[in-house]
């Protein structure tokens, strides 16, 4: 019975795949296609919401506010501006004190070069007390302010006096001073940091030594409670927060040993999250930590183009990834910057030359578009054709006559010489009428140093102690040392005190 039962269900069965003209196995198929058809829907779903989230986090500053005098793009390499706001609010007030309608400064920034052939890194830290030049800046409401000479560098943010329009006013700053055009800008806040460092799970830094509640406040009337102990330790959040920022007590408590500290957990944050790996499930939360409290400039304002820059870096080994400071020496209590180093740097960057002179151009397709690259040092650059006017912008006698021979013995006219109406002029500046640009940067290159302005009528060159330091170094008689064309490579000493992302972490972290 039971045998007659079964063979009845088997006919049964058969009979109605004989009569829908589909097999067992085509069913199976089928509903293998269709689990991953929904897998793939509920990926996609999941991949756009969270695009759609990283898209909410991100805040763009104004591009209205960018200068229209800006440098070209010198070589198929990349610029970003990275911009740590003490800004303090939107929760930043609970982390870094101070008033919470603040709308901050630029506590910490870093020009970070990435070179052509997307292999190197360079991070140039530009102190926050340096003195210089702060172009016209964009306000509320939409007139524009007047340069401001030998300011504090980090002033650029506040002089835009809005959260949005700040970041624009540094950019135009730091493109003025370096003659590289910035590709993109990123501000990140004290809220945003303190939570990146939370989800890559800490980063490990070196303290040269305890540190102290007072350390990091010297108001305190007493030393506090210690917050670091020295030696090797991984800090997240607050802790990772107060690394960063603690200035004093350490070295001579200036800002150039803090720069040092800085770039150090730079380097290993970036040795953290390479270690991770760059996998959906490791840069989703880290894109979402980092986006929370970030204002980009509109080129990076989508979750795709941030993602897709990020990307970009991954190829770069951690021993090419540099960090070097401007060249620089205390002017008083601020910070001078020195050439023609400094110039010799910007230059190297532009030309897409490491710090140590390794050609790391890639394609090298706009190489031809850097005019005011320096040259090979076997390279002749003439002044056929240019006739300036000079001006001596200092107490040394004599140095307007120097520099006309200077240039006169390449092939420059200098219609005369003069003493420039004010004898203090730090930087040598050289400014050009309409058309006449090309010929200003061949006079900073035959002078080895010189801020290009425009609105002059022709071309005149109003001589700063940048120059007067040049020329004490130069040999006398004979043909002068300025007249060589500035060095294509770094500058030894610059060279020699940068720092690799995967250097020792206690090796070289204070000033003083």
């Amino acid at each position: 019975m039971t045998g007659s039962h079964r063979a009845g269900t088997t006919a049964r069965r058969s009979t109605r795949t004989k009569a829908s003209g589909r097999r067992p196995g085509r069913s199976r198929i089928r509903i293998v296609l269709a689990t991953a058809v929904s897998l793939l829907v509920l990926l996609t779903a999941g991949a756009g919401w969270a695009y759609l989230r990283l898209n909410g986090n991100i805040d763009t500053f104004g591009a209205d506010g960018i200068s229209d005098d800006r440098p070209d793009a010198a070589s198929d390499g990349q610029n970003v501006l990275v911009i740590g706001s003490d800004a303090r609010t939107g929760g930043n007030s609970d982390l870094g004190g101070g008033d919470k309608n603040d709308i901050g400064r630029s506590d910490t920034a870093f020009l970070l070069h990435v070179y052509a052939d997307r292999q190197h890194a360079v991070a140039v830290s530009i102190p926050r007390d340096t003195l210089l030049d702060i172009p016209p800046c964009k306000l509320p409401d939409g007139s524009w302010t007047e340069t401001r000479r030998q300011a504090m560098f980090n002033e650029a943010y506040t002089v835009g006096s809005t959260a949005e329009g700040n970041p624009a006013c540094t950019q135009n700053t730091v493109e003025k001073l370096t003659g590289l055009r910035v590709d993109h800008t990123v501000v990140v806040d004290f809220k945003g940091f303190s939570e990146l460092t939370d989800v890559v799970g800490g980063v490990e830094v070196c303290v040269p030594q305890d540190i102290y509640q007072q350390d990091l406040n010297p108001n305190r009337a007493t030393r506090g409670k210690r917050l670091f102990t020295e030696g090797v330790q991984t800090v997240s959040g607050q802790k990772a927060l107060d690394y960063v920022r603690i200035r004093h007590g350490i070295g001579d408590g200036s800002d150039i040993g803090r720069i040092k500290r800085q770039q150090a957990f730079v380097g290993s944050l970036l040795k953290k999250v390479k270690s991770d790996g760059l996998t959906p499930t490791k840069l989703l939360p880290l894109a979402d930590a980092a986006t929370t409290s970030m204002t980009v400039d509109p080129g990076l304002g989508s979750a795709d183009k941030l993602v897709s820059f990020a990307m970009s870096l991954k190829d770069i080994d951690l021993n090419d990834t540099r960090f070097v400071t401007i060249p620089w020496r205390y002017e008083g209590a601020r910070v001078a910057i020195v050439e023609p180093d400094a110039g010799a740097l910007w230059a190297a960057l532009r030309a897409d030359r490491t710090l140590d002179g390794q050609d790391a151009g890639g394609t090298g397709k706009k190489k031809e578009k850097d005019a005011t690259a320096s040259p090979d040092a076997d390279e002749q650059v003439s002044g056929e054709g240019i006739s300036v006017t000079v001006h001596n912008g200092t107490q040394v006698t004599g140095l307007a006559a120097r520099a006309a021979d200077a240039l006169e013995a390449a092939g420059v006219t200098v219609t005369g010489t003069s003493t420039a109406s004010g004898q203090d002029h730090r930087t040598t500046v050289i400014e050009y009428g309409p058309g006449r640009k090309k010929d200003a940067e061949t006079l900073a290159r035959l002078l080895g140093t010189g801020e290009l302005r425009s609105g002059a009528d022709g071309l005149d060159v109003v001589l700063g102690q940048t120059y007067a330091d040049q020329a004490a170094a130069a040999p006398s008689g004979g043909e002068s040392a300025t007249a060589s064309p500035a060095p294509s490579e770094v500058p030894a000493e610059v060279a020699e005190s940068s720092r690799a992302a995967d250097d020792d972490l206690c090796a070289g972290l204070s000033y003083g």
